[in-house]
């Protein structure tokens, strides 16, 4: 379970292609100076292998450590759901450590399994804010809903309004700088998770 809200912007090291899948390599500062400063006697809290870390919003296990360089494993079925599949050496991804219990809850639940691929149909910029407009699959339309919650490339964000074709987000300048939706251009495909109360509802309504 994860929070959607962003430890760090990783920077993808390497790829390699496996027989049934990638291995994904992603450097990052953040967990090399967490492990420092458990050497310095506090808490440990750097990555252990087989721990659970979502990349750009998918729950991806932990399988080597070298440094600040961490590999991961995507299947087959991972690649062609979401956006991971698009990844080049030097793309910048979202990382977020699983949720540990007595963690303060500042984003929603997001559970790092992903719903869907959306589309950057428009942005906006306003200052140093700017408003960005996605396209959603049809299915998943029915889970949104003014004001709820969706987690976009792992980031956890408030819709602002619905349309006919998808969701409007408001970002300010903190989420534009600390996550890669600073960067993402017009039709940039993004990884989508509902919010999961909404897919209950929705599951109910379709029992009916």
């Amino acid at each position: 379970m994860f929070t959607g809200l962003i430890e760090a912007v990783g920077t993808v090291f390497s790829l390699i292609q496996e027989p049934f899948g990638l291995r994904i390599l992603v450097e990052s500062e953040l967990f090399l100076q967490d492990a420092q400063k458990g050497q310095e006697g506090g808490d440990v809290t750097a990555v252990k292998l087989g721990d659970s870390i979502a990349i750009n919003g998918c729950c991806l296990t932990a399988i080597s450590l070298d440094g600040k360089v961490i590999g991961f494993q995507a299947g087959e079925e991972t690649l062609r759901k979401t956006n991971l599949g698009e990844l080049n050496v030097g793309s910048k991804v979202n990382l977020e450590r699983s949720l540990k219990v007595g963690d303060r809850m500042g984003g929603h639940f997001v559970t790092g399994h992903i719903d869907g691929l959306g589309r950057l149909r428009d942005k906006q910029l306003q200052g140093d804010w700017a408003y960005y407009y996605f396209d959603v699959p049809e299915p998943l339309r029915l889970h949104l809903a003014s004001k709820g919650s969706i987690a976009v490339d792992g980031i956890s964000l408030t819709v602002v309004d619905v349309d006919s074709q998808g969701f409007s987000v408001a970002l300010i300048p903190h989420t534009l700088q600390a996550t890669t939706l600073g960067v993402r251009n017009v039709g940039d495909q993004v990884n989508l998770e509902t919010d999961v109360l909404a897919k209950y509802v929705a599951r109910q309504f379709q029992g009916r």
